[in-house]
């Protein structure tokens, strides 16, 4: 009897092997394609027929999502209209492992008419696609993952791994951030990871905080009424000091607690965050140290405040 467990490992056994292989035979037209991709002053064309034209969709989301705007066109669609859609100022990006693909010749032609570069992606270097290319990225060598029906699977991992790699290549070269990311991708768990802990704190006005002098029924009732669990110390000059929590207080009611002062009994060099930090992180680092809410501070104040609890209600994980 077949088993379908051993089937898949070896599907994903011999699509690593074509991984392994991509990586492997990486060189320098790999740079001159992300030279060609980050020198288009319109957008990156990604284009291919079939499995192909889908793993082509996914590589210009990629794209787009991070700073690179790119866009999809089918190649059966160009040649009834679509090519308008293509400038003189695009890239074109096309996707077909024969590189024989009967459709992409009107996009082809086009591109050299207008004299719009290419880059291509397959596994022929003698291809028509290939002969067409400015820059021509040839995928190794690799048994497809089904055997003898040839579908493509292993072609078509590379392909997106290939495709990805072009993305972070291009990014990382253009310095783009987590914060740039955010922009374009505002929504979902995603997006509420990349808020900052300026857009989740609290401000000025909702903030807990004492004098080091004060005293254990003025820092309870400061904690009791602020509803973070705890009070931010600062001196005369607005800097954060220390931080005490309820649990400070609890820890220290059998050691004549109602005569001492802030300063006998908080936490000197409190954790916190700055402005910019990440939700992501900040819910990370809380999680990690067991605390529920970090100061925000500048120039060493605290301007802000943010609990656990502000980070989960809009989605961060």
């Amino acid at each position: 009897m077949i088993d379908p467990l051993n089937i898949a490992r070896d599907v994903i056994v011999q699509e690593i092997a074509g991984l392994e292989a991509l990586k492997n035979s990486l060189g320098e037209d790999f740079k001159s394609a992300v030279a060609l991709l980050g020198g288009a002053k319109g957008r990156i064309v990604v284009t291919g027929m079939g499995k192909s034209g889908h793993v082509a969709r996914k590589i210009a989301a990629t794209f787009s999502s991070t700073g690179a705007p790119a866009m999809f066109v089918h190649p059966a669609e160009a040649s009834h209209g679509d090519l308008g859609m293509i400038s003189k100022d695009d890239v074109i990006l096309a996707l077909s492992k024969s590189g024989e693909t009967a459709e992409l010749g009107d996009i082809l032609a086009y591109a050299a008419r207008f004299d719009i570069p290419i880059t291509a992606i397959t596994a022929v270097p003698g291809s028509a696609l290939a002969n067409s290319a400015t820059v021509a990225l040839i995928l190794p060598d690799a048994e497809e993952a089904c055997g003898q029906t040839f579908a493509p699977t292993t072609s078509t991992t590379m392909m997106m791994a290939l495709g990805d790699a072009l993305a972070v290549a291009k990014l990382r070269q253009r310095g783009f951030t987590a914060g740039d990311f955010k922009g374009f991708h505002p929504g979902g768990k995603l997006g509420a990871a990349l808020r900052r802990a300026s857009d989740l704190m609290h401000g000025k006005d909702a903030l807990p905080l004492c004098h080091p002098d004060a005293s254990m029924p003025e820092i309870i009732d400061v904690i009791s009424n602020g509803g973070f669990g705890c009070v931010g110390i600062v001196n005369d000059e607005g800097l954060l000091k220390g931080i005490i929590t309820d649990g400070d207080i609890r820890r220290h009611l059998s050691g004549g607690l109602d005569t001492k002062t802030a300063v006998d009994i908080m936490t000197t060099n409190p954790r916190t965050a700055e402005a910019d930090t990440l939700a992501g992180d900040i819910l990370s680092y809380m999680s990690k140290n067991k605390i529920t809410a970090l100061f925000v501070i500048e120039d060493k104040k605290p301007i802000g405040i943010v609990h656990v609890h502000d980070c989960l209600s809009i989605g961060v994980i």
